[in-house]
């Protein structure tokens, strides 16, 4: 195998290309010439990083919405079978239908004989966006009178949300790019590596589940996030935050392990302003909808509070094999506390300080394994944070394999096409897919934990000259070489 070239250069602009840093990049070069020599010259190229990566992701994102082409083609009703049959199954065709759009209605401020939309207040502004455009495009939905009209503009609505979600997948990937490249413009600042922001544009996942649901949009405010934080933004940052928080609750958990790295960098000040721009963005895009429909709001909270062990999760395998657990949300809240605290111990005792992206893919990571269901969307949390935390093809590849089996077998299990023919006998095959997904992400915790604490095996930072590329907060601390081992 052939071995991995050091930099080729001291000079901050250089790009380190991926065969120079990832040994398993490097092995499958052998048929092309090998790794980039250290003399190779490829600024000159208009193939930046940030333009490969954006055309692999548009071919991948392509790709998926052609793998959803016969749910398109046979129309979105609930009554078929196919959506599970052809693993094309998605929420935005359906809910169209069902949460008062296909009638013309606002979310939570109108009702009907529909039930009150369960998603939180910016999501839900982004589908009615959605629809006012479809409404644009088909007329006034209140001529739509027979099923058969709804499910068709239901596919103009499925459409629409397809481009404005892969508007959010270019932005997740600029961004990507943008945060993955470091803070160079600062004296003594690392190089950082764009083009590890290929593990979110040519991700299998980012194809099957984009439009499966309108967690995209929640992962981009996040990644948007980030990226002010490591251009030195904390305000930015809280302000990006609070809107992916007021899309879905999951960006609300950066606040920790933001906490960790600001104590370990002596720098609490860009934590608190983090903290309030946060809590003042959120209350700004919830306050109007809680204020004219209170009961509405709530519906969301109400809906996460009361759902019970659902698909995905280890506690849905132990209600299918008969030790369904009583007090689900008790338990999680105790057993996620603990696991925080365990990341938090790591990152405070860890001997340099850990990278912020490190952090919050533990902690988004600790929520997804333990939570009380795990839609196959969800995925879509972890990718920029695995890009950011630990790239590396090897890793990448063993939790996208676990992941996209488990994507097939959930709906194989809707479909009840895993069932035995004996219906005593339960089916083990979904269960073993649900905890092979859990030990793709706990493989990667594993390795990125063995990252904090032997920080010279850090892909991210190994011959860098500063703890974390991508922190524009404390980057400016003066530079500090790492040991090797």
């Amino acid at each position: 195998m052939p071995t991995v070239t050091g930099p080729r250069s001291q000079d901050p602009q250089d790009r380190l290309t991926p065969s120079e840093v990832d040994p398993a990049v490097a092995g499958l070069t052998v048929g092309l010439g090998g790794p980039s020599g250290r003399f190779a010259r490829l600024s000159s190229s208009w193939w930046t990083p940030l333009r490969i990566a954006l055309a692999v992701c548009t071919v991948t994102f392509a790709l998926g919405v052609l793998q959803k082409a016969p749910c398109m083609e046979a129309g979105w009703d609930r009554q078929s079978w196919r959506p599970f049959k052809a693993l094309c199954y998605s929420d935005i065709g359906f809910l169209y239908q069902e949460r008062g759009f296909a009638e013309g209605n606002r979310p939570f401020l109108d009702t009907g004989n529909y039930p009150v939309l369960e998603y939180p207040v910016l999501t839900g502004g982004f589908m009615e966006v959605a629809a006012r455009i479809t409404w644009v495009i088909t007329g006034d939905p209140k001529n739509d009178h027979t099923v058969e009209q709804k499910r068709a503009t239901a596919g103009v609505f499925f459409v629409v949300n397809t481009v404005m979600l892969f508007l959010c997948a270019l932005i997740l990937v600029g961004l990507t790019v943008a945060t993955a490249r470091g803070v160079e413009s600062r004296p003594g600042a690392a190089r950082g590596q764009p083009m590890n922001a290929l593990y979110v544009a040519a991700a299998p996942v980012l194809a099957l589940t984009s439009t499966i649901n309108w967690d995209l949009f929640a992962v981009v405010l996040t990644a948007g996030a980030m990226f002010a934080w490591s251009r030195g933004k904390p305000i930015w940052f809280g302000v990006l935050l609070g809107l992916g928080t007021a899309a879905k609750f999951y960006p609300f958990l950066l606040l920790g392990p933001l906490l960790i790295v600001c104590i370990r960098g002596r720098k609490l000040w860009p934590w608190f302003q983090a903290v309030i721009a946060t809590g003042v963005s959120w209350a700004l895009v919830n306050a109007p909808i809680y204020l004219l429909a209170k009961n509405e709001w709530m519906s969301f909270w109400t809906f996460n509070d009361q759902r019970e062990s659902d698909y995905g999760s280890i506690w849905y395998v132990l209600k299918l094999a008969k030790h369904e657990v009583a007090d689900v949300n008790q338990l999680n809240i105790v057993i996620f506390a603990g696991l925080c605290l365990s990341i938090a111990i790591l990152g405070l005792m860890a001997p340099r300080p850990p990278r912020f992206a490190q952090l919050a893919f533990l902690v988004v990571a600790a929520f997804l394994l333990i939570n009380k269901v795990y839609s196959p969307q969800y995925v879509l949390w972890l990718l920029p944070l695995v890009a950011l935390a630990r790239p590396r093809l090897r890793d990448w590849l063993i939790w996208q394999a676990c992941e996209c089996f488990y994507w097939m077998l959930v709906w194989m299990h809707l479909a009840q096409f895993l069932a035995p023919g004996n219906p005593d006998v339960p089916d083990r095959i979904y269960w073993f897919a649900v905890v092979l997904r859990m030990a793709g992400t706990l493989w990667l915790m594993l390795v990125v934990a063995r990252d904090i604490l032997l920080p010279e095996n850090d892909p991210v930072r190994q011959g860098d000259l500063v703890d974390d590329p991508s922190d524009g907060v404390k980057s400016d601390a003066a530079p500090r070489q790492l040991a090797t081992a």
